[in-house]
């Protein structure tokens, strides 16, 4: 595809602007990069040929063991909504047709032991990481992946999700990762360990909320991503399962969403004119997946009040054009390699493999959004930093106290 976001050349006063496009090709380029990432990972699953073809870069000697469990997990955890759309007549929707069946298909081979590709076992113990965001994904597509699993298949993954319960999570963002697997067995079994269940979001809720939509990771505070990544996401669906079935501390889901909604703000602020970020903290090769929280309010609709959905679109598509238009961030076989963009290994911490990059797709889910939604169709607005660093009219950033 052609790049249809240039610029226009600066002259004197003349402010850099965005060029305006056909707004209905942005989704058909996040379509073609969810195609472009996720594909290689999909049909290597399906085919029983995962291990023995994706590229695997670590610096663990453990890496190998969960790796692609990490690339399946983290890949259907971001287009999971977009599955949730269903077939439909349209060629995105014949499209997605394929993919949802590609999908189920490959849950069909990772989950049987008799596979090369069997990918779901308790050790180590990264791997409930990855069993949690493979539940997640579960929770955000359940009418389209979930009910049209094969009756044996479900119930192996209720049984590995049982047998989850031997790991002991570290004392920080893993508790949710136990929590989310509960909330799952709740929604597709009706049955759950409760205090499983609760115990993290007592912890964030009660001990680890320092204000303004930021957690502390467990008893200290560092700066990173990770409210982004993992915590506020994981709180959401928790949440929302618990609000579901009557739970009494589903009440706190109105509290978290208004939460989320002001990270979601923060996230689009520190988006730049150029479509760049601040590199900081850990996890920095999971590329856009930094941005999930954004993603996920755009999906559920509570952006705030100041912030237009066709400014997240543009943001974000600014962004996906600069990781992912090109091939610099993929190997000759269509793998991501490790970095931010390029082959960067030193950005990456040790528990970092190649499995892990494919997080950048928790990015996509706004594709869960019908292609009739306004976040699709509203013409290009400039996201807030363009406006600021192009003198045009922007409101104040607004803490929240709660």
């Amino acid at each position: 595809m052609s790049k249809f976001f240039g610029r226009f050349k600066k002259e004197e006063e003349i402010p850099v602007m965005e060029e305006q496009v056909p707004v209905w090709e942005d989704r058909i380029f996040w379509v073609e990069t969810l195609q472009k990432i996720a594909l290689p990972v999909l049909i290597n699953l399906r085919k029983d040929s995962l291990r023995k073809n994706m590229l695997l870069e670590s610096s663990s000697s453990e890496g190998g063991k969960f790796a692609y469990l990490e690339a399946f997990a983290r890949v259907f955890n971001g287009i999971a909504p977009w599955l949730e759309l269903g077939p439909s007549e349209s060629e995105e929707g014949r499209l997605r047709d394929k993919y949802i069946n590609l999908t189920i298909e490959a849950i069909s081979v990772a989950v049987n032991p008799n596979k090369n590709d069997y990918i779901f076992y308790n050790e180590p113990k990264q791997s409930l990481v990855d069993m949690a965001l493979f539940a997640q994904g579960l929770l955000r597509s359940k009418n389209q992946i979930w009910l049209n699993l094969p009756m044996d298949v479900q119930a192996k993954i209720m049984d590995e999700f049982k047998n989850s319960r031997i790991i002991a999570p570290y004392d920080n963002h893993w508790l949710l990762y136990t929590s989310i697997i509960e909330a799952a067995l709740l929604e597709f079994t009706g049955e759950c360990d409760k205090e499983r269940l609760v115990y993290a979001v007592h912890k964030f809720r009660d001990e680890w909320y320092v204000g303004d939509a930021i957690y502390r990771d467990g008893a200290d505070f560092a700066s990173n991503y990770y409210n982004s990544i993992f915590i506020h996401p994981m709180l959401n669906d928790i949440l929302m399962v618990m609000r579901k079935y009557g739970l009494p501390d589903g009440e706190f889901l109105d509290v978290q969403l208004m939460r989320s909604s002001r990270l979601a703000s923060q996230l689009e602020r520190c988006i730049s004119p150029d479509g760049t970020y601040p590199i900081v903290g850990k996890s920095i090769s999971y590329r856009s997946g930094i941005f999930h929280t954004l993603s996920q309010v755009a999906l559920l609709r509570i952006l705030p009040r100041n912030i237009e959905v066709s400014q997240v679109r543009a943001a974000l598509t600014k962004v996906l054009r600069n990781l992912f238009d090109g091939n610099q961030n993929f190997s000759n076989g269509g793998w991501l390699i490790t970095g931010l963009n390029g082959h960067q290994v030193d950005i990456a911490e040790t528990d970092i493999n190649t499995g892990s990059l494919y997080l950048c797709c928790s990015v996509f889910l706004p594709l869960g959004l019908d292609s009739n939604d306004p976040f699709w169709t509203d013409d290009f607005e400039e996201w807030s930093s363009l406006k600021a660093w192009n003198g045009h009219v922007i409101g104040n950033d607004q803490p929240i106290n709660f």
